[in-house]
Formats: C-alpha cells, sequence, structure tokens
C-alpha cells in the first residue's frame, strides 16, 4: 500500500521492515525485505532508529544482516520517485535522509559494537549500512557498488562519504564513487571496506568468533574504548557536513527531476508540431 506523505509523517503503522532476535548478548537485526534485495526505505529507517536509539539494556554486540541474497541493493528507488511525485521540492527525500544520517551515526557511535554480516551485493544506501558499522565480515561472493552518479544523484546517503574517505583514503573513494564500477570481496578486503572475508557458509560462525570475546570484556571498558576510537577519527577530519547530505540530495533529484521533465515537455512539444 502506497502511504501519503502526511501518513509518512504521522508515523502510520507500516508492515515491519526488520527481524530482530536477542540471543544472549547479542543483537541480531536483520533487514527483512528480500522480495525487494532488502532496498531501504523510510520504514526501515523508522524502525532501525527504533531499534538503535533504544538498545536493549543486555545487549552487548549489534549483528546487522540482510535476509535473503542480498545484504541490501541500496535505497527503495520506487518510493525516492514517490516522494519527487508529492512534492517537487524534495521534502520528502529531506527528512528520510535525515533519519539514514541518524541511523548510521547510531550504528558508529552507539555504545555497543556492530558488526556487519554481508552476502551478496551490498549496494550505494546497503554499502552505507555495513560501512558504519564497527567491524564487517563478508561472503567470498560478496560486492559492493556506489552507483548514485549513474542515477544522476550524489554520494550523500547516511554521512556515507567522509566514512569511505577515512577508511579508504581519498584516491580510492574518487576513483570508486566517479567510475561506479563493482568492488569483489577480495578488493572491499584490501581497501578496509571489509575486515574479513569468509566462503558465505562460515559467515555465521566469523560473525560469533567476533561477537563472543567482545561481549566477554567489560562493558564499561568496551564502550569507553569505542568512544575513544570514534573521537580520534573524528580528530583527524578536517571537516565533516554529513549533516548536509540529505539536503544535497533533495536539492540534485528535485532540479534532476524539473530538467526531466522540462525536456520531456519540449521533446512532446516537438513531436506535436505538423511536418511541413
Amino acid at each position: 500500500m502506497k502511504l501519503s506523505f502526511s501518513e509518512r509523517l504521522s508515523g502510520h503503522r507500516r508492515p515491519r521492515t526488520l527481524r530482530v532476535l536477542r540471543e544472549g548478548p547479542v543483537l541480531h537485526v536483520e533487514l527483512n525485505r528480500p522480495e525487494s534485495g532488502n532496498a531501504v526505505n523510510e520504514a526501515m529507517l523508522d524502525e532501525l532508529l527504533a531499534v538503535l536509539t533504544v538498545p536493549d539494556p543486555e545487549a552487548r554486540v549489534l549483528v546487522l544482516s540482510g535476509a535473503g541474497n542480498d545484504f541490501s541493493l541500496g535505497g527503495d528507488r520506487d518510493e525516492f520517485a514517490d516522494w519527487l511525485d508529492e512534492d517537487q521540492e524534495g521534502r520528502g527525500i529531506r527528512i528520510a535522509g535525515d533519519k539514514a544520517r541518524r541511523v548510521c551515526e547510531a550504528l558508529s557511535t552507539g555504545q555497543i559494537v556492530t558488526i556487519a554480516r554481508v552476502q551478496g551485493k551490498a549496494i550505494g544506501a546497503g554499502m552505507a549500512l555495513a560501512l558504519a558499522c564497527d567491524l564487517r565480515v563478508g561472503a567470498d561472493t560478496a560486492s559492493f557498488r556506489l552507483p548514485e552518479l549513474a542515477l544522476g544523484l550524489p554520494t550523500a546517503w547516511g554521512g556515507m562519504l567522509p566514512r569511505l574517505i577515512h577508511e579508504l583514503g581519498a584516491a580510492r573513494t574518487r576513483e570508486i564513487i566517479l567510475t561506479g564500477r563493482p568492488i569483489a570481496a577480495a578488493e572491499a578486503y584490501e581497501l578496509s571496506v571489509l575486515q574479513r572475508v569468509v566462503p558465505e557458509e562460515e559467515l555465521d560462525a566469523a560473525v560469533t568468533a567476533w561477537a563472543k570475546p567482545i561481549a566477554r570484556r567489560p562493558e564499561a571498558a568496551v564502550r569507553i574504548t569505542k568512544a575513544l576510537l570514534n573521537s580520534y577519527m573524528a580528530a583527524n577530519r578536517m571537516a565533516d557536513p554529513a549533516i548536509l547530505d540529505s539536503e544535497l540530495m533533495a536539492t540534485v533529484a528535485a532540479a534532476s527531476r524539473r530538467a526531466r521533465d522540462a525536456r520531456d515537455t519540449r521533446e512532446g512539444t516537438a513531436d506535436a508540431l505538423p511536418v511541413c
């Protein structure tokens, strides 16, 4: 069911897009829209925020995964188009973009350690969600890609750009964004997009091998160490304009839509002219 803009703003009840299960001190959060390749829509962002901003007090580690064949194929393009149809200034994109930034910040800066378990493809927003986690393990068949430029959009989702530059370096980030080429698991490991690569059937064991010792560490020590790591990483950044991501995305998307509509109008007018 397509929700109106006012229904989204009012917090209308929607089908669940996550599966959440705690096993002892480990909280498993699974993106659960396999029929769409776990495309990230606003409902999923709302549910992620609810889990991340009010965490289970017994959880020490959070594992983020995706149902089905892929971790996530990126943002929900149908919903994106609906937002522009409803409001050509991109207000819906701004609202969802702000939620995306808050989700990724919560994964990165929250008190518990976050682990991304990546299988299949992690594209666009999917790559951003994985990159926001403290630790990232992927299947040897996993791949990553940033197709935003090909879609006429800036790489501005969830504060991804400063994270990419910090983790990969500016030169590598530039090449990956400008070409939009896929990154296979082996290269993702070399670039530190992934910190471990295993056969897909060993993904769960690899996650457990990380989660178990972390969960046994004194809670205060882990929490403070994560805060220190984030503080030192932030100190190495000249600036982090990620708060502007939603504005940039909305502005470019709205401008692209207006340009496309104007082109279609011109072409339609030309087609209607009689041939002399």
